[in-house]
């Protein structure tokens, strides 16, 4: 009897340890975060699921289309058309160190942050076949990756101050400065930079400026650049402008400033 009951005693001990292993496995289990998390909102070791991201939704390609300067619109002295091959050729240029390269372009694959649709535009003065072009271009992005693309181009504005190298396709330019330039007092955020760089043959200095404006989750980013050493100043601010009230009429009330 005394065994017996020594057996019973086991048997009880053991079905309380299985009972606190299932209450820890629910504690722990199912959505991958732990008990403790629930207070923050934060996953603990884990990234946010993107498909769970609050947020407003991105815009289409259509609806950026919309938003965006059309061919042959007039802009003071400027008219915008659209790109022959579809965007610019600086668009398949890389930067070296990588983390330069929200510097350089914005396409797919320059951040972890991939947009969802994109258009492109130009403005520049059709008679001057040297003069100054600006390369306008229009992403959506699924929240919060937008912020992310920002958060990139003010690490690599940062961590490339003192000049890094731009990979073409036959050539490479070497920046040899990048300083923050005025940026409009439009969207959610906006950055800018002057770009001090060398031509290919590295023997002339040239002049180049970059704004990028965050309105939700849609970036439009403006790049200025001339064939030639002329200081253009920045980005002219009717090209900005211009697009920017487009933009936040086709948009609606998701681009108004918060």
């Amino acid at each position: 009897m005394f065994e017996a009951g020594k057996r019973r005693v086991r048997r009880g001990l053991g079905a309380v340890a299985a009972g606190l292993v299932l209450v820890g496995v629910a504690a722990c289990g199912g959505d991958g975060q732990s008990a403790d998390d629930g207070k923050d909102g934060k996953a603990s070791g884990k990234p946010a699921d993107k498909s769970s991201a609050t947020g407003p939704a991105p815009l289409t390609e259509e609806r950026l289309t919309a938003a965006s300067l059309t061919d042959g619109e007039r802009i003071g002295a400027y008219t915008a058309s659209e790109y022959a091959l579809g965007a610019p050729l600086g668009d398949d240029y890389t930067a070296e160190p990588a983390v330069c390269q929200p510097l350089v372009s914005l396409a797919k694959g320059a951040t972890p942050f991939d947009p969802v649709a994109e258009v492109q535009r130009k403005a520049d003065i059709p008679d001057e076949l040297l003069g100054l072009t600006v390369s306008v271009q229009l992403r959506s992005y699924t929240a919060p990756d937008a912020a992310g693309v920002m958060k990139a181009l003010a690490t690599a504005g940062r961590e490339c101050a003192g000049g890094f190298t731009e990979d073409r396709a036959l050539a490479r330019a070497t920046y040899l400065k990048v300083e923050p330039a005025t940026a409009p007092d439009v969207g959610d955020e906006a950055r800018a930079y002057r770009f001090i760089l060398l031509d290919v043959k590295g023997t002339l200095k040239l002049y180049e400026y970059l704004t990028v404006i965050r309105s939700g989750t849609t970036t439009l980013s403006f790049r200025a650049e001339i064939t030639g050493t002329k200081d253009v100043g920045g980005v002219p601010d009717e090209i900005i402008q211009a697009q920017w009230q487009k933009f936040r009429s086709a948009a609606g009330e998701a681009v108004e400033k918060r």
